[in-house]
């Protein structure tokens, strides 16, 4: 008996339709938040150790990678949570066609994007 069995597995020719990249983001933001998180905890002991520690941890967050580092982790929080407000949208019924669906991770994808720039900008 022969199997029918995909062609081409190679992920980067695949076209993925809206959803299930904002889905795939969503996983991918909640891992980058837990990484995240080991950063935020190691410099609130530090800047809580003494004042050089506070010094050096206000010294790093107003460099560049601080920066970087501080845009990216609540970029990766704005996007996890209007992710997890459209999943429970979802879940109440709503968007679950494949319109409103596609529509509701277009308007998602395009609103963390903005709101990633408003934080840029607020933060340098």
């Amino acid at each position: 008996m022969k199997k029918q069995r995909p062609v081409n597995l190679q992920l980067n020719t695949i076209s993925f339709p809206p959803a299930a990249i904002t889905s795939i983001l969503h996983r991918i933001t909640g891992v980058a938040l837990f990484f995240a998180l080991m950063f935020v905890i190691w410099a609130w002991a530090v800047s809580v150790s003494s004042i050089e520690g506070f010094d050096f941890v206000k010294e790093q967050m107003n460099g560049p990678l601080g920066k970087f580092v501080a845009i990216g982790t609540i970029s990766a929080l704005i996007y996890h949570v209007l992710g997890g407000v459209r999943h429970m949208i979802m879940d109440m019924g709503h968007w679950e066609e494949l319109e409103s669906g596609d529509l509701s991770a277009k308007a998602i994808i395009a609103l963390w994007i903005i709101l990633t720039i408003v934080v840029g900008v607020l933060l340098c």
